[in-house]
Order: C-alpha cells, then structure tokens, then sequence
C-alpha cells in the first residue's frame, strides 16, 4: 500500500480504478431512483439483508437456496446450518454498528467476531484478535497465515486510516477492509463472514449504499469461490495490478448486488413478490 499521507486515497488512482469506482456509483444511482423504491424501501433492505446473509455464508461453504435460508429457523445444528446462522445475525448487526465504527473499528470488529461465533466458541479467542499458537479455522482461505505480532500492527495500522478519514472513494475503502481482514484472518475462526460484514458497514456508512440495498455479498458469490480466492490473492501480493483487480472485483460485486435489488423492486412493481 502506498506509503502517501492518505494511502486508501492514492488507491484510487490505480490504472482502472476510477472506471470502477464510477460504474457502481452509477448503479446504484440507478436502483435508489427506482419507482418501487420511493414507497418500498423498507421491503428492499428486508429482502437485500437476507440475499445479502445467503451469499456471505455460501462463500463460507453453506451454499444454501434462497428459498431455504428463508423458510428455516433451525440454525444452532453444526456445520452448514451454523455458518448461515451466523451469516443471518451479523447482517442483522452490522446496521446497529455505523455510529461506533466510525470512532472504534477494533471494537466493531470484535462485536461482529462474538456474534459470528455465537457461543460455538465459548472461550477467551471469542471477540479478541489471536495470539500467538492459537488456531485459526477458515478452511476456503488458502493464503499465507500472518503472524500474531503482524496482525496486530496491522490491524491497529487499519484502524487509524479509518478513524483518520480519507478522500478514498467508498468502494476503495470497503474493498480494502475486507482484502484486509481477509489476508490476516485475524480470529479463530469466521473470518470471511466478519470480513464481508465489515464491507458492508463501509459501503452503508460512507454514503455510496445508505439504505443496505446494495448487496455486495450477492456478487460475491454470484462470481465464484475461485474468482474470489484468485481477487483475494491479488489484493495480497501488494502489487498495483493486484490490487486493482482486487477492487474491481468489489465493484463488480455491488453492481451485481444492484442487479438482484432492482429485480425484487421489478417483481414488487409487478405484484410478484
């Protein structure tokens, strides 16, 4: 990462960034001056949360239909039931955090990693960056494992750009946050579900998607595990190429995130929802 006094901000200024960055304020544009939206709002955040929870747990290996993350409630079995159940709750959490992440992004950080774990952890790794031996439980992210020195500066180095603020357009930071906290995996476990939360606390909080309407974990999984993992690499060799894929990758995300809301607001219009 550039070493500028605003680093989030010279990532804009990466060879095909600026392209990114304007396609997805432009689709969102789009769906926010949909007709539907002017009268079903809530309806479209409702239905964006559970698209939103579906596509977050899938990348975290419970690739559940729609349909079935909607109608089910048993969500306290292990495995795949867990990990949706933990999808659910953080969407659900990450709209009552803006004010606090804006001051204390640790502290968001841990709240989101408690409630992912949701007592299947029921010990002092739950909420708190790991030390030093501890383990880490994150099967479908195959990079490199920081160290627990490294993670905690740069966590700390993370935190203070964001309560710095920046000129960084939102789609530059929220891919940065979740490239971040992917590559250092800094809990034991429920990495990738804290990660995309924390993109969506940015992408809500910055202005770009204030509604939650925009689901970027819809196209996150809608491009793949493979694409994600190969973006993700990217963001991790440092280099401006990569790194720029990896935020184009983001972009592309929330634009598809936009594709599937402005299909339930067509399917609200027709009476079809």
């Amino acid at each position: 990462m550039s070493t500028t006094a605003d680093p989030l901000a010279a990532l804009g200024s990466l060879p095909g960034v600026a392209d990114s960055v304007d396609s997805v304020r432009k689709a969102v544009d789009r769906v926010y001056g949909h007709r539907v939206m002017r009268r079903r709002s809530t309806e479209i955040t409702s239905e964006a949360a559970l698209r939103a929870a579906r596509g977050s747990a899938a990348l975290s290996g419970a690739d559940w239909a729609l349909e079935e993350v909607r109608r089910r409630s048993d969500f306290g079995g292990e495995g795949e039931p867990r990990t949706v159940g933990a999808a659910l709750r953080l969407t659900a959490e990450a709209g009552q955090l803006l004010s606090v992440w804006r001051q204390s992004p640790l502290r968001v950080l841990a709240r989101l990693h408690l409630v992912a774990a949701g007592g299947d952890r029921p010990d002092a790794s739950v909420g708190r960056p790991r030390l030093a031996g501890e383990p880490v439980v994150e099967p479908l992210v195959e990079l490199p494992l920081p160290g627990a020195d490294e993670v905690a500066g740069r966590l700390e180095g993370l935190a203070g750009l964001l309560i710095a603020g920046s000129a960084a357009p939102a789609l530059v930071t929220a891919a940065v946050v979740h490239g971040e906290l992917l590559a250092l995996r800094p809990f034991g476990s429920h990495n990738g579900l804290v990660a995309r939360a924390a993109e969506r606390i940015v992408l809500v909080g910055s202005g770009l998607d204030p509604k939650a309407i925009c689901p970027a974990e819809v196209g996150h999984a809608e491009q793949g595990q493979e694409a994600y993992a190969a973006a993700l690499e990217g963001y991790v060799s440092g280099t401006p190429e990569g790194l720029a894929a990896w935020i184009a990758h983001c972009g592309r995300a929330v634009e598809l995130g936009v594709r599937e809301s402005t299909a339930v607001c067509e399917a609200l219009q027709r009476g079809a929802a």
